[in-house]
């Protein structure tokens, strides 16, 4: 469902929210070999994210990527998704076809919009702190 940007770029974000709840901030190759994506693709996607100030790019020999505290209750899994990936996720046919909609639906339209809007609603409710704190204790892992 998600493109492979936005795929890199969720679990480039959680492990950027991860290691900042610990007051750590990491670098590109760091964050590229912690999510298993290409450092250039990775710099590419984290990029976006920081324009769109949901990262913060911090330079020099003790920089790298950081989210600030206060964000992490903010920023929700939708808000990179829209970044990465726009709002297309919510309104696509899950077959691909451009002319599936309610008056000529493909098979799975009716279904498939139940899922999209399934989607959407966890997205926007999950944010980075719920997926840190449930990382702390050990209850989710981000695992490759």
């Amino acid at each position: 469902m998600f493109s492979k940007s936005c795929e890199y770029g969720l679990r480039s974000i959680i492990y950027i929210a991860q290691q900042s709840a610990q007051d750590s901030k990491v670098s590109l190759a760091t964050i590229s070999e912690a999510v298993n994506s290409p450092q250039a693709f990775t710099a590419k996607v984290l990029q976006q994210l920081t324009r769109n100030n949901i990262i913060k790019s911090i330079k020099g020999p003790y920089g790298g990527f950081v989210i600030e505290s206060e964000k992490m209750d903010i920023i929700k899994l939708s808000d990179v998704v829209k970044v990465l990936d726009g709002d297309s996720i919510y309104t696509s046919c899950g077959l691909g076809l451009n002319k599936c909609n309610e008056n000529s639906p493909c098979p799975l339209h009716f279904k498939f919009v139940e899922v999209r809007n399934q989607l959407k609603e966890l997205l926007e409710k999950t944010t980075l702190s719920m997926l840190v704190h449930d990382m702390s204790i050990d209850v989710y892992h981000l695992n490759l």
